[in-house]
């Protein structure tokens, strides 16, 4: 049997000089006793997985509403893929894939009901309270809103995990958190996460909306590489009036995830080359980010969200069901603020040290749709 100590050697024989080492790690907030088996970071891992907030994960809105199908991808099926992502760059990179993959688990922990729409409105509704963002909530939800253990609240993450939720960064996410360095860059394994969610959220979406019907074959076509890639990868017999259907779009799917994979290894290497980084101290002091695509590959990426914010997330199909979750939080955050007597005993009692539009906060964003859906039917609908 392995033991943590010899995990531990493994990590300082194998990885590269500037990976975090979990022998190294700032520790946690509240003391405990280390495992006999598991690295600090793969406890961390663990201890994500088993969390209630991330098993909720499975009902909230990636895109779709749960009630569209099985099929689609949910919070928790997208998470799934960025820690596959995530621990493929580690491994190449030799990175600490524990850390990696135990980011990548925790990094949707803060996320609302019916996805960005639940935060934009929540966002509104707390504007005047301290807002809401939810990279910040995920840190609440691990530090504070888990309840697993007498000793302490939250779950009692590393350092460095917390960090990498709080500074998760991609085109939709700008957390600012004073005290975890924002003047720091993140360990690399956390940079890395931010990009093995721009990977997975970019070639998911594709794919859930061909399954759907919402793009067809020819509206590649707007995407020119995008349509060259398909031409060369797709029969030319299949019907362009239809989606891709089977193998021909798992075929596309792949390839579009393995050009961005190899595309991120290889520009990565390159900067961490020129950036002459030799501990995870000068990653830290280096500033910029050296972890991400190349030029062509961000302007791949900026054209392939384009796409998608035009035939997807604006779809009118899409957009009727964001408006719907949305009025849904709207109207019981005001049923909440104006009689929080409705509101669960336990959130009660939190309201005097941390107010009552926080409490509601928390409240309606650990929901998962469906929680959401049935309270609103038992608050309105006779």
């Amino acid at each position: 049997m392995e033991t943590r100590q010899q995990l531990e050697q493994l990590e300082r024989d194998t990885l590269a000089p500037y990976a975090a080492l979990s022998a190294e790690t700032r520790g946690r907030d509240y003391p405990v006793s280390p495992c006999e088996m598991r690295t600090d970071y793969q406890r961390d891992r663990d201890r994500v997985i088993h969390c209630a907030a991330f098993r909720k994960l499975e009902y909230k809105t990636q895109v779709y509403v749960i009630h569209e199908g099985d099929y689609y991808r949910t919070r928790l099926t997208h998470t799934m893929e960025v820690a596959q992502i995530a621990r493929t760059l580690a491994r190449s990179l030799r990175l600490n894939q524990d850390l990696a993959e135990a980011v990548a688990l925790a990094h949707d922990l803060g996320h609302t009901p019916f996805g960005h729409s639940g935060e934009t409105i929540l966002q509104r509704l707390l504007k005047d309270h301290g807002g809401f963002e939810h990279n910040r909530q995920g840190i609440r939800v691990v530090e504070l809103l888990e309840e697993r253990y007498e000793a302490f609240p939250g779950l009692n993450l590393t350092w460095e995990v917390r960090e990498g939720i709080a500074k998760h960064t991609t085109s939709y996410d700008s957390p600012r958190i004073e005290r975890f360095d924002p003047h720091l860059a993140p360990p690399l394994e956390a940079q890395l996460v931010d990009v093995a969610d721009e990977i997975a959220y970019n070639q998911h979406d594709l794919d859930d909306a061909m399954k759907m019907g919402l793009i067809l074959r020819k509206d590649l076509e707007q995407v020119p590489w995008l349509d060259e890639m398909c031409r060369e990868l797709v029969d030319s017999s299949a019907p362009t009036g239809e989606p891709l259907e089977g193998f021909r779009r798992y075929r596309l799917i792949g390839a579009l995830i393995d050009q961005a994979v190899r595309d991120a290894l290889v520009f990565t290497t390159e900067n961490i080359g020129k950036a002459g980084v030799d501990s995870l101290e000068a990653v830290r002091r280096h500033g910029e980010r050296l972890v991400g695509f190349s030029p062509a590959m961000r302007e791949r990426n900026s054209q392939m969200r384009a796409f998608l914010m035009e035939n997807v997330y604006r779809h009118p199909h899409v957009v009727r069901m964001v408006t719907k979750g949305e009025q849904f939080i709207e109207r019981l955050y005001h049923l909440y603020h104006s009689n929080p007597r409705q509101l669960p005993f336990r959130h009660q009692k939190r309201i005097p040290e941390h107010g009552l539009e926080r409490v509601i906060g928390d409240y309606i964003s650990g929901m998962t749709d469906r929680y959401c859906l049935e309270e609103y039917k038992r608050a309105f609908m006779p």
